[in-house]
């Protein structure tokens, strides 16, 4: 198993589905039980990874590199490096915990656990490929298990949500097909000479053909993907998918789009983009960080206005994400560091949030912030937690959200002086939506109707305090993580601004 670590982390989870596949419906605990099992595989493999990675180096490391389909040069081509292992770990630690967390589901059982491990499969993939045809395999792989999972199991507007979400992210991936045609076909394999799938290949600009060292067909380029994974991140104006499939999807299911979804995007740049279109991506810059500091804002006072506990934690992730876009601008150390390492910190802290608002939806079956009133009195161990992960989400100093923002304003602001500074005050607002939500929800006259909801239980602390030991750990001491992707996330800029 160690030596194709990356295809057992990515296609165990397709084995757990296919054994699901053969257990009565009705064995309903046995399901889950599976499905727990072949999500925790990949988590052991993926702390495995952790100790094991070599943080001296940018090289890929625990690369399996065979030929698929020969004909037109595709190539089984998967690896890993500083970029990659924080999103591998968080994909992996979510997705357990996701599978945790759905222990209650009861509609459908065996299809939303089968389909909930092609969904684990299919992100891992998308953070290992190395070969661009298989990244893009995975990349549409991924939008099947994701649509049914809202469209079945989600609230009572989920086809809507799903079909939406379907349809948006399916035209980015055009975009991006189109702009793969192109790498693909004007990039040169310099062990063969024919046309190359090869990533790594396509990151040499020496491989590219006259063709593709025009100007305006590298800014093309860029444009045609750079569409393609805003919508996945998403980026005004194309986020008007991301609160619909929120509200709709499974408590299960927001997790892992807000937590790994999400960041998706801003890999994609990162992986594809910037290495391969280093002075278009020098060009769309300043762009960049102003398109950042309108996620910010824009984010920021549309949560400000929802009464929807799951629609303001929806918005408030646009509005973080804008922070992850205005580091990358930057092309500094310290606002490239600072935007992935906001990427794993945002997985987990939002991942923590939407697990806290699930739990009070199943127990009241509203999320309504005006409903509710004095939740403090009567669930104080859950008021905790919550309050804790709301906490993390303003950038509270000790906790992981302090970290990384305070890094990418560090980077951001020799840079963009202004818009750094216009930035900043997503801050403010960030903290008057969280104060004014908790005040309203846990604080105040406490609400008669709620008198029976018992406190968070034994499952729900499981799910949560795995995440909250990162949260805080990480705000105290972030060199795990930031020691294994600084010498990748150099190299990189070094690509950049060369």
């Amino acid at each position: 198993m160690g030596e194709h670590i990356l295809s057992w982390m990515t296609f165990f989870p397709v084995i757990g589905a296919a054994v699901i596949a053969f257990i009565p419906s009705e064995r309903k605990e046995i399901i889950k039980t599976v499905a727990a099992a072949a999500a925790a595989v990949p988590l052991i493999l993926a702390v495995q990874l952790f100790v094991n990675f070599d943080r001296g180096t940018a090289a890929m490391q625990f690369v399996e590199h065979y030929t698929w389909i020969k004909s037109f040069n595709i190539e089984y081509f998967m690896g890993i490096d500083g970029l990659s292992v924080p999103m591998v770990l968080l994909t992996a630690l979510l997705s357990f915990l996701c599978i945790i967390a759905s222990w209650n589901i009861a509609k459908a059982t065996k299809g939303y656990f089968a389909l909930f491990l092609i969904l684990e499969a299919a992100m891992m993939g998308v953070f290992c490929a190395l070969d661009f045809f298989l990244f893009y395999l995975f990349w549409e792989l991924m939008l099947l298990p994701m649509y049914f999972l809202i469209g079945i199991w989600g609230g009572p507007r989920r086809e809507y949500a799903a079909i939406k979400f379907f349809l948006y992210t399916l035209a980015g991936s055009v975009l991006m097909l189109l702009a793969m045609i192109a790498f693909y076909l004007n990039v040169q394999d310099p062990t063969t000479g024919g046309h190359t799938f090869n990533m790594l290949y396509m990151m040499d600009q020496s491989n590219h053909s006259q063709w593709l060292q025009m100007t305006n067909i590298r800014h093309l380029l860029w444009i045609g993907l750079f569409i393609g994974f805003a919508i996945k991140v998403p980026i005004f104006p194309f986020h008007t998918w991301l609160p619909d499939a929120h509200v709709e999807a499974p408590t299960a299911v927001s997790v892992i789009l807000a937590g790994v979804l999400l960041k998706m995007g801003t890999y994609g740049i990162l992986r594809i983009s910037y290495p391969i279109l280093p002075d278009a991506a020098v060009w769309f810059s300043y762009a960049l960080a102003i398109m950042g500091a309108i996620n910010i804002l824009y984010g920021a006072y549309c949560a400000m206005a929802q009464t929807d506990m799951k629609k303001l934690v929806a918005y408030s992730s646009i509005s973080h994400m804008g922070y992850v876009l205005l580091g990358m601008a930057a092309f500094t150390t310290a606002g490239i560091n600072g935007a992935v390492l906001q990427m794993f910190n945002h997985g987990t802290i939002t991942a923590m949030m939407f697990l806290c608002v699930g739990v009070v939806y199943d127990r009241a079956h509203t999320r309504e912030i005006n409903g509710f009133g004095g939740l403090g009195m009567q669930m104080p161990l859950y008021t905790s937690f919550f309050s804790f992960a709301l906490f993390a989400a303003i950038g509270l100093p000790g906790l992981s959200g302090f970290v990384s923002e305070a890094m990418i304003f560090i980077g951001a602001f020799p840079v963009y002086r202004t818009v750094a500074m216009i930035s900043a005050l997503g801050i403010i607002i960030g903290a008057a939506y969280v104060l004014w939500m908790l005040q309203r929800v846990f604080l105040g006259p406490k609400n008669d109707k709620w008198d029976s909801l018992p406190d968070i239980n034994a499952r729900e602390m499981f799910t949560l305090v795995p995440i909250g030991i990162i949260v805080l750990v990480l705000g105290v001491y972030p060199m795990p993580v930031l020691d294994l992707m600084r010498v990748s996330l150099n190299h990189l800029i070094k690509v950049v601004a060369g």
